[in-house]
C-alpha cells in the first residue's frame, strides 16, 4: 500500500534523525544480553560500563547461549562468576569453588567468602538470601546460643550458625557470646538444620540497593545515575534538541493518519479471515471445547512479548524458540511453529489437552497463539535449559557444571513421576513419544520438567487404540515397536523405552561403552552393561565417587535395562519404574538379557499403513 510505505519511510527517517541527534555517552534504557533477556540499570554491559554499577561480560556475543560473566571487584585478578539470571535489582551468580566445597563437605566452605562491590554514591550490595557463619576457636568453648546450631567437625574452629536473614525479626541482634568469633556470609537455599551443608548454596543472589539520590534521579527526574571524574554522584538528564522536537512533531502529525490506516487494514483482514474455512473450523472447535485455562494471544501480542523475536534461544524442525517477558515480569519461552500447512485442529486439540495438565514435573503452558497460519506456544522459562547440555560431552551447549549422582537420581525420579502423571494422572492419557534429554528442562533448582509435546498422542479413557502414521521420536530413543509392528503394539510402554535410553545416557553408560569398545565392533551396548552387572564388575564411570553413588548408578542402570526390553510386555509400566527407583537396589531383580539386535538396526516401516497405539493399561 502506498500510504503504508510512506509511513514506514517517515519512521525510518525519524529514527535516523534521532540517532544523529543523540549525544555521546548517553545510556540506552535497556540492552539485549542473550539468554538473560533485556537488561536495565543498575546492570550494564562491558561496552558501556558507565551506564550501570555491575557490568556483565558477554552480552555482545551473537550466540544467545554464550556464557555471561561478571567481576564483582574491578581488578584484573578478581574472580569472574557465571551469571545465571538477572531480575530487577538482583543478579544471580554461580560460585563453582563454593559449590564444590559444599558438595565435598569441605570446611573450606566456611572460609570462602564472596567479596561484594564497595558501597558507592550510587548503590550498596547485599546477599539477598544469606546466613551468617561464626567461626570460633575451639579454646573459647562457647555454649550454643538459643535457636543456633553448632558444627564441630572442622579441625581449626567450631562453626555456629542461626536463622537465615529472611527468618530473623526486625532489629535482631547477634548473641554477645559470639563477639570474639570471625564471621562470613553465605548464600542459602533452605532453612538450616544441624547440617549446614544442606542449606548452603553455590548460587548467590546479589541484591543492589540504590541510594536515595539515585532513586530520586530515576523516578522523579527521569534521569541517569552517573559518577563524575571525582567519583561524586550526579543525575544526567539530556535536554531535547530542536532535531528531536522536530521529529516528535512530525511523527505526531502522522499518528492520526496511521491509526486510520491500521483500522482499515484490520477491518479488511477480519473480513477476509471470517471467510477462511480453516479459521471457521478452528473457531467452531474452540467454542465446542469450551474456555481454555491458558490465555489465547494475538500474533501482535506474541511479537510484543518476545520484543519482535529478538532473543532467540534455539531452533529445530518444528520452528524456533525465543525468550520473552510477560507484563507481570515473568520470563517465558515462546515456541513459534513453522507455517501452518494442515487444518490446525490437531494443534488446538493438543493445546486444549495440555493446558488442563498440572504437575510439578510437566512444563507449564501459559498461553498459545493461533492466528491465520501463525502458531505459537508460550511456556514457563526454565533458567537452566535442557538436561542435554549437562550430560553430553562435546555438545555445543555443554556447561562447566557436571551434575553429581544425587542430582541425576533426583532428575530421573522427577521425569518418571511426570510420565506417570501423563499416563495415569490426567483425564486423558497422553503418550509423549519423544522422551530424551533435550526435552527435559531444568529450573533454577534443577527440578526436571517434561516439555515438547509436538509428537504426543492423546487417548481418551474410552478408547482402546488409536492410529499413528510413520515413526515418531528421535533416533536412539525410539522403541522398536514404533518402527515395526512385528515387535508388538505401540503403547505407553514406548515412552518407557525412551525413558530407559535416557537414564542410561544420564549415568553415562552409553558413552562409556563407546569409549571402551572398538568402533569397528558390532557389540550392542546393553549386552556390555548386562555382562558387567551380572558379574558385579565396576562400570568405570567418572561420576561415581563413593559407595552411595555406586548404588544409585547401579539402580538407575538396572532400571534402564528393564525399560529398554525389546518386547513391550516385558517392560515395566512407569508406575513400577518409580517404585523400582525409590526401592533398594538389593530388592531389584536382574532384568532379562537384552535382545541380540541393536535398535539402530531396526528397520523403519515405510509403508503408508498406520500403526495401532494401545491406550489401555
Amino acid at each position: 500500500m502506498p500510504a503504508l510505505s510512506m509511513f514506514k519511510s517517515v519512521i525510518i527517517f525519524a529514527s535516523i534523525l534521532l540517532l544523529v541527534s543523540a549525544e555521546d555517552g548517553k545510556c540506552p534504557p535497556s540492552f539485549d544480553c542473550g539468554f538473560l533477556g533485556l537488561i536495565k540499570f543498575p546492570f550494564t554491559s562491558t561496552l558501556r560500563p558507565h551506564c550501570g554499577v555491575l557490568p556483565i561480560r558477554g552480552c555482545e556475543e551473537h550466540n544467545a547461549y554464550a556464557p555471561k560473566t561478571i567481576q564483582l571487584i574491578n581488578s584484573s585478578t578478581s574472580t569472574s562468576y557465571p551469571v545465571l539470571q538477572v531480575e530487577p535489582r538482583t543478579i544471580k551468580i554461580r560460585d563453582y569453588y563454593q559449590h564444590n566445597n559444599i558438595r565435598n563437605r569441605s570446611c573450606k566452605a566456611f572460609s570462602n567468602n564472596i567479596t561484594l562491590p564497595h558501597t558507592s554514591p550510587l548503590a550498596s550490595f547485599y546477599i539477598k538470601y544469606n546466613i551468617t557463619i561464626f567461626r570460633c576457636n575451639h579454646s573459647l568453648n562457647i555454649p550454643v546460643p538459643k535457636n543456633f546450631y553448632k558444627y564441630s567437625t572442622c579441625s581449626e574452629y567450631n562453626i555456629y550458625y542461626g536463622p537465615a536473614n529472611t527468618e530473623m525479626p526486625r532489629g535482631y541482634k547477634w548473641p554477645s557470646s559470639l563477639a570474639p568469633c570471625s564471621t562470613v556470609q553465605h548464600a542459602v537455599i533452605d532453612k538450616c538444620s544441624d547440617d549446614p551443608f544442606q542449606c548452603m548454596s553455590g548460587h548467590t543472589a546479589i541484591e543492589v540497593q540504590l541510594s536515595e539520590d539515585c532513586e530520586e534521579c530515576l523516578g522523579q527526574r527521569r534521569g541517569q545515575c552517573q559518577l563524575d571524574s571525582e567519583g561524586k554522584f550526579y543525575c544526567a538528564k539530556g535536554s531535547r534538541s530542536w532535531v528531536v522536537k522536530m521529529v516528535l512533531g512530525l511523527v505526531g502529525l502522522l499518528a492520526v493518519t496511521a491509526a486510520l490506516l491500521l483500522v482499515m487494514i484490520k477491518i479488511f483482514y477480519t473480513r477476509r479471515k471470517k471467510k477462511n474455512p480453516t479459521n471457521q473450523r478452528i473457531e467452531i472447535f474452540l467454542e465446542r471445547y469450551g474456555p481454555l485455562q491458558t490465555k489465547r494471544y494475538g500474533y501482535s501480542e506474541i511479537k510484543k512479548v518476545t520484543n519482535s523475536f529478538r532473543n532467540k534461544l534455539g531452533q529445530g524442525g518444528f520452528g524456533s524458540v525465543y525468550k520473552g517477558q510477560l507484563q507481570d515480569g515473568r520470563y517465558v519461552a515462546v515456541k513459534v511453529l513453522n507455517e501452518l500447512k494442515d487444518d490446525g485442529e490437531d494443534f488446538i486439540n493438543e493445546v486444549a489437552t495440555i493446558s488442563r495438565t498440572s504437575h510439578i514435573n510437566i512444563v507449564s503452558l501459559l498461553g498459545f497463539c493461533f492466528e491465520g497460519s501463525k502458531r505459537a506456544l508460550v511456556y514457563e522459562f526454565m533458567s537452566n535449559g535442557s538436561l542435554e547440555k549437562f550430560i553430553f560431552e562435546g555438545s555445543v551447549l555443554m556447561t562447566d557444571c557436571q551434575l553429581d549422582c544425587q542430582m541425576l537420581y533426583h532428575i530421573a525420579i522427577g521425569v518418571a513421576r511426570g510420565l506417570e502423571y501423563l499416563h495415569k494422572g490426567c483425564n486423558t492419557r497422553i503418550l509423549h513419544f519423544d522422551i530424551k534429554p533435550h526435552n527435559i528442562l531444568l529450573d533454577e533448582n534443577f527440578n526436571p520438567k517434561i516439555s515438547d509435546f509436538g509428537l504426543a498422542k492423546i487417548c481418551t479413557r474410552k478408547e482402546s487404540a488409536i492410529s499413528i502414521f510413520g515413526a515418531r521420536g528421535t533416533a536412539g530413543y525410539i522403541a522398536p515397536e514404533v518402527f515395526s509392528r512385528n515387535f508388538g503394539t505401540v503403547s505407553h510402554k514406548s515412552d518407557v523405552y525412551s525413558y530407559g535410553m535416557m537414564i542410561l545416557d544420564m549415568v553415562g553408560t552409553r558413552k562409556n561403552v563407546k569409549a571402551q569398545v572398538d568402533h569397528s565392533s558390532e557389540i550392542y551396548f546393553p549386552h556390555w552393561i548386562y555382562k558387567h552387572l551380572e558379574s558385579n564388575q565396576e562400570l568405570g564411570l567418572r561420576i561415581i565417587r563413593n559407595e552411595n553413588d555406586s548404588e544409585k548408578v547401579r539402580k538407575m542402570t538396572m532400571v534402564g535395562l528393564w525399560c529398554i526390553q525389546t518386547d513391550p510386555s516385558t517392560r515395566p509400566n512407569i508406575t513400577k519404574v518409580v517404585e523400582m527407583l525409590e526401592g533398594t537396589v538389593e530388592l531389584l531383580p536382574m532384568p532379562p538379557k537384552p535382545f541380540l539386535s541393536s535398535p539402530s538396526a531396526f528397520p523403519v516401516d515405510s509403508s503408508s499403513e498406520s500403526s495401532i497405539v494401545a491406550c489401555h493399561s
